[in-house]
C-alpha cells in the first residue's frame, strides 16, 4: 500500500464521528437538568415545610418530618447526577456492563431511600404520613420536573 493512501486513511473520520458531537450535547443537557431538578427539590421541599410549620398545630414535628421526607427525595436525585457524571466520565463501551452499572444503580437508589426513610420513622420516630407527603412532593417535583424541563429545552 502507498504511503499517500495510508496518509488518506488516518484523515478520514470514524463512521460514528457525526453522532460523538450529538451525545456530548445530549449529555450536558442531562446534567444541567439533573441539577436544576436538585435545586427546585430543594426550594419547594424548604417551602412545603415552611406552609406545614405554619398552618398546623404541632408545627415544627410536622415541619420537620415534611423536610425529612423531601430531603430523602433530595438525596435519591443527587445519587442520580453523581452517577450520571461518574457514568460519563468511565464511559464504557461493553453493553452488558453498562447494564449491570444500570441494576446496580437502581438497586442502590432504592436501598438508600428505604434505609433513609426507615431512619425518619423508626429511628427519629417522625409522624410517618408528614415524612411520606415530603418525600412524595419531592418524587412529584423530580417527575414533573424532568417533564417540563425536557419540554423546555427540546424546544
Amino acid at each position: 500500500m502507498p504511503k499517500g493512501d495510508v496518509q488518506q486513511e488516518s484523515l478520514t473520520p470514524p463512521l460514528n464521528a457525526a453522532i460523538i458531537a450529538t451525545l456530548l450535547k445530549a449529555e450536558v443537557k442531562e446534567k444541567k437538568i439533573a441539577v436544576d431538578l436538585l435545586w427546585l427539590q430543594v426550594i419547594v421541599s424548604l417551602i412545603a415545610a415552611g406552609i406545614t410549620a405554619y398552618i398546623s398545630k404541632n408545627s415544627q414535628q410536622f415541619a420537620i418530618a415534611v423536610l425529612c421526607g423531601g430531603g430523602v427525595s433530595v438525596l435519591n436525585s443527587a445519587l442520580i447526577a453523581w452517577r450520571m457524571t461518574r457514568a460519563t466520565l468511565h464511559s464504557n463501551h461493553d453493553a452488558h456492563q453498562q447494564l449491570r452499572l444500570l441494576y446496580f444503580y437502581t438497586i442502590e437508589r432504592f436501598a438508600s431511600v428505604v434505609l433513609l426513610l426507615g431512619i425518619c420513622l423508626l429511628v427519629v420516630k417522625l409522624e410517618p404520613l408528614a415524612v411520606l407527603s415530603g418525600f412524595v412532593l419531592g418524587q412529584t417535583v423530580l417527575l414533573l420536573g424532568r417533564l417540563i424541563l425536557k419540554i423546555k429545552t427540546e424546544k
